[in-house]
C-alpha cells in the first residue's frame, strides 16, 4: 500500500507541474473538479490512517500528550489543521455509512464531518422523546430513523456546502420525524449549549511579522453579546476606508480600552490592568526609540509616540550597564478637570464628521509631548483610536492648530483639499 501511495503522490505531484495553458475551458473545469476528488479520496485515506494510529496507541508510544501533538511533530502541522485531523478521524469512524460516502466521492470531507456530528446530535432514545410528546412510542425506532436522517442529509449535500447542510441539519428531525422535531429541537439546543459552554475558548498566537492570530469559539449567547458590543463601532464612518473586517477588529480593542479605563477590572500585580511599555528616549533629539510591551514585543517609534500621548509617564534613568540610577513619580497627562474640560470642549473624536463619543477616544498631544508640547487645554484634542493612527501615521499628511477660539482646526493633506482648508467636527454638540 505505501509504495501504491508514493507513486500517487509522485503522478500527482507530476500533474501539478504540467502545463495547464494548453487545456481548454471545459477541460480545466472538469479536472478542478475531479482534482477536488482526489483530494477529498486522500483526506479520507488520511483521516483512516489517524484513526488506525490512535488505535494502536501510536501517539502516546512517541512520547506525544495528544493525538494532535504527535500529528503536529509527524507532519509539521499547524495546532489547528492537527486538531481537526484528529476531528475528522473520530468523526467518520462513528459513521460507516457517511465514511463510504466520502470515498464514494457523494459528499467531500468537510460535508462527512458535519453530517456525522448531526448524527450524533440527535437524541439517543427516541422512544422515550416521543412519550414526553404524548406520540405512540411503538411506531419510533431510533436507529431507523437515524439511518433516514443520514440518508438525507448525504442527498443534501449533492446540493449544498458544509455550513448550509450545517444549519438545516438543526431541525433534521422535521424532515424524517416531523411529530418529534419540536420535542427534540429542545432537547438539541440544551445540549447544544452545554456542549458549547464546556468548548469554549480563546487563544492567542504567538506574533509573525509583527501579526498575531486571534481564534477561538464561542456560544451562540455569548456571541450575540460580543456582536452587541461590536456593531455600535463597526458602522462606517464618513472618509472611513477599512474593510468590515478591520472596523471588527479595532472596535474589539476599544472595548478593551474602554474596560481598561473604567478602573473596574480586578487588580494585577497589585496594580490596575494596564499596557506597559519601556521606550528608549534620547534628551539631546527629544526624540523617542524603539518601544517594548511588557509582552516581549516590539514596538516602533510612530507607535510609542501615539501612545504616549495619552498615558502614564514614569521617567527612569539607567546606568550603562543598565542599573536604575533613579526612578521619578509617574504622571497621566491628561486627568481629572483637563480631561473633563476636553471631554466638554470636543464632544468626542474632534477629527471632521467622526461620531465616537469621549469614552472611546485618547488625548492627543498637538505638539508632541516629546518635543516640548505641554500637557494644557489649547495643546491637547481627543481623537478615537483610529483616526489618532491616522495622525500619526507618517504618510497621513493630516495636520492639527488651534483656531482663534481655542477649538482644533484640522488641515487635509494636498491630495484631499490642495489649499487645505480648516475642517471642524460638525457632528458633535459643542458646549
Amino acid at each position: 500500500m505505501l509504495a501504491e501511495v508514493q507513486l500517487l503522490g509522485k503522478d500527482t505531484a507530476a500533474l501539478a507541474g504540467a502545463r495547464l495553458w494548453a487545456l481548454s475551458d471545459d477541460e480545466v473545469t472538469d479536472c478542478l473538479r475531479a482534482a477536488h476528488r482526489l483530494e477529498q479520496a486522500a483526506a479520507v485515506l488520511q483521516a483512516q490512517l489517524v484513526r488506525q494510529a490512535c488505535s494502536r496507541g501510536l501517539p502516546a508510544a512517541h512520547g506525544a500528550r495528544t493525538p494532535g501533538g504527535w500529528l503536529r511533530e509527524l507532519l509539521r502541522l499547524d495546532p489547528q489543521p492537527a486538531r481537526e485531523l484528529v476531528e475528522q478521524a473520530t468523526a467518520l469512524d462513528r459513521h460507516p455509512v457517511v465514511e463510504q460516502a466520502a470515498l464514494d466521492g457523494v459528499v467531500d470531507l468537510r460535508q462527512a464531518v458535519v453530517i456525522s456530528e448531526i448524527l450524533d446530535a440527535v437524541p439517543a432514545d427516541l422512544t422515550a422523546l416521543a412519550a414526553d410528546a404524548g406520540v405512540d412510542p411503538s411506531g419510533v425506532e431510533t436507529a431507523e430513523l437515524l439511518e433516514r436522517a443520514g440518508h438525507t442529509m448525504i442527498d443534501l449535500a449533492g446540493r449544498l456546502p458544509a455550513f448550509q447542510l450545517r444549519r438545516i441539519g438543526e431541525r433534521i428531525l422535521t424532515h424524517v420525524a416531523p411529530h418529534l422535531a419540536d420535542q427534540a429541537d429542545a432537547a438539541a439546543l440544551a445540549r447544544q449549549e452545554a456542549r458549547a459552554h464546556q468548548r469554549r475558548g480563546f487563544t492567542l498566537s504567538l506574533p509573525v511579522d509583527g501579526m498575531v492570530r486571534v481564534s477561538g469559539v464561542l456560544g451562540a449567547e455569548d456571541a450575540a453579546t460580543l456582536s452587541a458590543a461590536l456593531h455600535p463601532l463597526c458602522r462606517p464612518i464618513p472618509g472611513d476606508d477599512r474593510a468590515p473586517r478591520q472596523r471588527r477588529a479595532d472596535a474589539l480593542i476599544d472595548v478593551c480600552r474602554l474596560a481598561l479605563r473604567t478602573g473596574e477590572l480586578p487588580y494585577d500585580g497589585g496594580q490596575p490592568p494596564q499596557l506597559a511599555v519601556t521606550v528608549a528616549y534620547d534628551p539631546l533629539t527629544r526624540a523617542l526609540g524603539v518601544a517594548t510591551a511588557d509582552t516581549g514585543e516590539r514596538l516602533g517609534p510612530a507607535t510609542a509616540r501615539r501612545l504616549a500621548c495619552d498615558a502614564q509617564i514614569l521617567p527612569i534613568v539607567l546606568g550603562g550597564d543598565g542599573q536604575i540610577l533613579d526612578a521619578g513619580r509617574s504622571r497621566r497627562t491628561a486627568t481629572g478637570i483637563l480631561r473633563r474640560a476636553l471631554h466638554v470642549r470636543d464632544g468626542g473624536c474632534a477629527f471632521p464628521d467622526c461620531d465616537r463619543p469621549p469614552r472611546w477616544t485618547d488625548a492627543h498631544h498637538i505638539t508632541a509631548w516629546t518635543a516640548g508640547g505641554g500637557t494644557d487645554l489649547d495643546n491637547l484634542v481627543l481623537l478615537c483610536r483610529h483616526h489618532h493612527r491616522l495622525i500619526h501615521h507618517p504618510t497621513g499628511g493630516w495636520q492639527i492648530r488651534p483656531g482663534s477660539d481655542h477649538q482644533p482646526d484640522f488641515l487635509p493633506p494636498p491630495h484631499i483639499d490642495a489649499q487645505q482648508h480648516a475642517r471642524r467636527n460638525l457632528y458633535h454638540h459643542r458646549q
